[in-house]
C-alpha cells in the first residue's frame, strides 16, 4: 500500500468522525441559548413541581390538595412536557451539529439520556401518579415526590456535565515568557 493509499483512507476515517452537517456560528449561539434558556425553565419547573407535591402531601386540608394535584397536572401540560422536548430537541441538535457529536464523548452521551429522563419519568411516573391522586388514591405521593426529585437531580448533573464536559481533552498550557 502506497503512503497516498494510506492518507487517503485516513481522511475517509476522518471524515466520518466529523457531524454530517455543522451549524454556523450565528446558529449555533443562538441554538446554544435556546437550549440554555429552556432548559432553565425546565429546571424551575421541575423544582416548583417539587416544592408544590412536598406541601400537597404534607397537607390536611383535602380542598388544598385537590387544588394542588390540579395545578401539577396544568403545570406538567403547559411547561413540563413542551419544555423537556424542547431541551432535549435542542441538545440533539447541538450534538448533531457540533463537534462534541452524540457518542464522541461520554459526558455528551449521558447528558442527553439524562433529559430523555425527564419526559420518560413525566409520562410513567408523575402523569399516572398525579391522576391517581387526583382520583382520591392518597398512596402515590411518594411516588410523585420521587419522580420529581429524580428529575431535578437528573437536571442537575446535565448542568454540571454541560460546564465541567468531563473526559475532554485539554489543552497544553503554553510555557511562560
Amino acid at each position: 500500500m502506497s503512503a497516498s493509499e494510506i492518507s487517503g483512507s485516513d481522511n475517509r476515517v476522518r471524515a466520518r468522525a466529523r457531524p454530517a452537517w455543522r451549524l454556523s456560528a450565528p446558529a449555533r449561539r443562538a441554538v446554544v441559548t435556546g437550549h440554555v434558556v429552556v432548559s432553565v425553565g425546565l429546571l424551575g419547573e421541575v423544582a416548583a413541581f417539587l416544592a408544590i407535591a412536598v406541601r400537597a402531601a404534607g397537607s390536611d386540608d383535602p380542598a388544598f390538595a385537590g387544588a394542588a394535584y390540579d395545578l401539577l397536572a396544568m403545570c406538567q401540560l403547559v411547561f413540563g412536557i413542551p419544555l423537556s422536548f424542547l431541551a432535549l430537541g435542542s441538545g440533539l441538535t447541538l450534538s448533531l451539529g457540533t463537534k462534541w457529536g452524540v457518542r464522541r464523548y461520554p459526558w455528551v452521551t449521558i447528558k442527553l439520556l439524562l433529559l430523555l429522563s425527564v419526559p420518560l419519568v413525566g409520562a410513567l411516573v408523575l402523569g399516572p401518579a398525579v391522576d391517581a391522586v387526583r382520583d382520591g388514591d392518597a398512596g402515590v405521593e411518594g411516588r410523585i415526590i420521587a419522580g420529581a426529585i429524580w428529575d431535578l437531580a437528573a437536571l442537575l448533573v446535565a448542568t454540571g456535565l454541560s460546564v465541567y464536559k468531563p473526559g475532554r481533552a485539554r489543552r497544553p498550557r503554553r510555557p511562560a515568557r
